[in-house]
């Protein structure tokens, strides 16, 4: 499953979870667990997208007649 269906699936479950007729302890233990695992997906999201956005700087060759000569062209 790909990230973003899982805090999809996660929202749908913290959206639903209220009204699922369980006991209120047991409410407070499956929305803490449920937060935390929001928390932690969207955090790898964000990784991911911080890793995304740093591409290679780019060189580009302007000043190429300052380069040390390593041969001589006759």
């Amino acid at each position: 499953m790909s990230k973003m269906r899982i805090l999809l699936v996660l929202g749908i479950w913290v959206a639903v979870l209220p009204y699922l007729g369980f006991p209120s302890s047991w409410k407070d233990i499956l929305f803490t667990i449920s937060g935390l695992g929001l928390v932690y997906m969207s955090y790898m999201l964000y990784q991911e997208s911080k890793t995304d956005e740093k591409s290679p700087e780019k060189i580009f060759d302007n000043f190429s007649e300052n380069k040390p000569f390593t041969e001589e062209k006759i």
